[in-house]
């Protein structure tokens, strides 16, 4: 079933109302980068509410992500101090605050996937630590996790679209360098619920440890890409809708 399903959902109808349509609307591997890793943040809650977030800041950027971040221009959307709400717990002071932190690591290092290529981040998880303590470096955990211990959703969901190649959703911009064997599978309280009562996973507390016990279930029926099997639950999600 679960196979069945990935083949069938894992298409560019997928992209529709999903956060991954937006790195497809700008042209570049460093403006598909950057759009999907803003677009990656701002990924919780109402979905409809975060698209119409990223529409916004995409629309401010006129295509140019990566050049709105790494000259500065964010700070017309996005002033320093100014507490308003862009954004459920991200205030416009905070998204200034990340985006400042997101244009340090361009200017040193080109991309964030250069970030992670100078380090030799060998796989998924170190990728992920090493992304989160650059942000906790700079007091910005509220947007990025600070450490591994929680499920780092948003950021494995990112990884996904970074490093599966061959896939009409996802980039694989990193595949050459970050083998997506080693990939981790995205985990909400939906997938969560989803993998116990599918048998996949036993604990219900939505951490990395749980996340990475889903992967290996997954890797039994995906041996080689894991995380086709994001697209075999958001399917079976679709065809077996439970009030729980």
């Amino acid at each position: 079933m679960l196979i069945r399903y990935s083949a069938q959902y894992e298409s560019t109808e997928f992209l529709v109302g999903d956060p991954s349509w937006f790195m497809h609307q700008v042209d570049g591997a460093e403006n598909q980068e950057a759009m999907a890793f803003i677009a990656s943040v701002l990924s919780y809650g109402n979905r409809s509410q975060f698209m119409a977030r990223v529409q916004q800041i995409l629309e401010n950027t006129d295509g140019r992500v990566d050049t709105w971040v790494r000259n500065g221009s964010y700070e017309r959307m996005f002033q320093a101090g100014d507490k308003s709400c862009f954004y459920r717990l991200y205030s416009c002071d905070t998204m200034n605050r990340f985006l400042t932190a997101y244009r340090i690591l361009l200017q040193a290092n080109g991309t964030l996937g250069a970030y992670l290529r100078e380090r030799n981040t060998a796989d998924c998880l170190e990728a992920i630590s090493a992304i989160c303590s650059f942000f906790a470096g700079h007091g910005i955990s509220v947007v990025i996790p600070k450490d591994t211990q929680s499920a780092c959703k948003r950021v494995c969901m990112f990884m996904r679209w970074m490093v599966r190649s061959d896939s009409p959703v996802d980039l694989g911009l990193w595949a050459d360098f970050i083998d997506r064997r080693t990939l981790i599978m995205p985990l909400d309280t939906h997938v969560l619920s989803q993998s116990v009562r599918l048998g996949l996973l036993k604990s219900r507390t939505a951490s990395m440890s749980s996340a990475i016990c889903l992967t290996k279930a997954l890797a039994e029926i995906f041996p080689d890409d894991p995380l086709r099997g994001d697209f075999a639950l958001f399917g079976y999600g679709v065809n077996h809708k439970t009030t729980d």
